[in-house]
């Protein structure tokens, strides 16, 4: 897909934003080491300007931040700037962004759970359920007016708002521009490349992504009619992972073996980091979250573009929003309000940005020119713009490994992808319905 190039990213994630319905990230968790933030060109004020509707800490108040690995630069910088403003101690602790519902679920009723959590919007629905979460009442106004509207969608329950939206995300193709001149429209051109730069003996290959992981293969289900729940995600009974279209659409992931000639197991995080970083891997599909290493490791030679087409159509990614979330359970709910309506603000959005490379929900902060003016994030805005967000519903929680299973199976051991996918799809709806074998 082009757009024209005098669109400008703020117009370019509006539209995205409006397009799509709600969402967040993953189960696309990495273990990258903390990022170093490449040095900034603009000013970003600190977010002394965050409307305060009278509300204050709880005397004594000390407070939890659960925060993920590679995002830890922004947390602690977010959480020196709150305790300078109200004197209040944060704390913050490293847990996977996918893992905190689950732990919160088990650490929240005893009182050992963060004051404030923060994941990705398709946990939220089990999370609401479960009973984890407060309603963000007092700053729900000031929020959904400061915000995209597919971001409010994305934390917003049964009409009730529970989140303060932090980025949305969705993934994008990272490629060297001194090894791949121009970034390939199809995924059979990466397939031509590959077969000139792949060497498994040398340990280099043209592409590399989580081929057994469901969020990053998301593109060869739904880009040619496979969805995971029907009903733009609402109908657990309804599963499309084994429909024509996703097998259709699979034939190209089973393709691409050519390109990646290695098991799903051999790569990981770390492992695909260390290839990009070294020129031995060409291209990388993955998330802003390795925006701002892999600006220090490149610089100038870094590229970001949507993900390449499938059988002539575009690329369908899964998008999401992140945002931040206040623990039902909480001795000091007024406090961990204002610390996560201060660490959504526009002016911790753009840290947020300058710090790991994300994309705001929040109006203003997209309409920066920090935002603007970035090409690399320009990359991601192209992509969301055809993107479906993950689904809401408590039973997404039973998708990630069935399917998982199914495509390392597929990649590794050459299992034929309907059979995989009817398998898959079958172990899905028996979780749905809660049958145990």
């Amino acid at each position: 897909m082009r757009i024209n190039k005098v669109m400008t990213l703020g117009a370019a994630l509006t539209l995205a934003f409006s397009i799509t319905a709600c969402g967040s990230n993953n189960n696309a968790q990495t273990n990258n080491a903390e990022p170093t933030p490449a040095p900034s060109t603009e000013v970003v004020a600190t977010p002394e300007e965050v409307v305060d509707p009278g509300l204050q800490p709880e005397d004594g108040a000390t407070l939890i931040v659960w925060e993920s690995r590679e995002e830890r630069a922004f947390t602690d910088e977010i959480a020196k700037q709150f305790e300078e403003k109200y004197n209040v101690t944060v704390k913050v602790e490293e847990v996977p962004a996918t893992d905190q519902v689950t732990k919160l679920t088990q650490d929240g009723p005893s009182g050992l759970g963060a004051d404030i959590v923060m994941f990705p919007h398709d946990n939220l629905g089990r999370a609401v359920v479960a009973g984890l979460l407060l309603e963000n009442d007092v700053f729900g106004e000031e929020t959904i007016k400061n915000n995209t509207e597919a971001s409010i969608q994305g934390v917003t329950v049964d009409g009730k708002l529970y989140g303060y939206p932090r980025a949305a995300e969705t993934y994008a193709l990272f490629y060297n521009k001194d090894l791949v001149k121009e970034a390939p429209k199809s995924f059979d051109d990466v397939i031509a490349f590959s077969k000139t730069f792949t060497d498994k003996s040398k340990n280099r290959y043209g592409i590399m992504w989580e081929t057994g992981n469901m969020y990053f293969n998301y593109p060869f289900i739904a880009t040619d009619g496979g969805y995971i729940f029907g009903e733009k995600g609402t109908k657990k009974d309804d599963i499309g992972i084994n429909n024509d279209g996703a097998i259709a659409g699979l034939q190209t992931f089973v393709k691409l073996k050519e390109a990646l000639p290695i098991k799903s197991g051999d790569i990981t995080p770390d492992i695909k980091r260390s290839l990009f970083n070294a020129g031995d891997v060409a291209m990388d599909i993955t998330g802003p979250w390795e925006l701002a290493g892999y600006k220090e490791a490149l610089g100038d030679k870094l590229g970001i573009a949507p993900i390449p087409t499938i059988n002539g159509k575009p690329a369908i990614s899964f998008s999401g929003i992140k945002a931040f979330y206040v623990n039902s359970f909480t001795q000091y709910p007024n406090a961990a309000k204002l610390f996560a309506n201060f660490a959504s603000s526009k002016e911790a959005q753009l840290i947020l940005n300058e710090k790991v490379g994300s994309v705001p929900t929040n109006l203003e902060a997209l309409e920066a020119d920090q935002i603007k003016n970035d090409p690399l994030v320009a990359g991601f805005a192209l992509q969301v713009i055809n993107s479906n967000p993950m689904p809401i519903i408590p039973e997404m929680n039973n998708t990630w490994t069935p399917v998982g299973a199914a495509l390392t199976e597929i990649w590794d051991n050459n299992k034929d992808p309907k059979e995989m996918m009817d398998k898959a799809a079958q172990q899905i709806k028996d979780l749905n319905d809660g049958v145990t074998k």
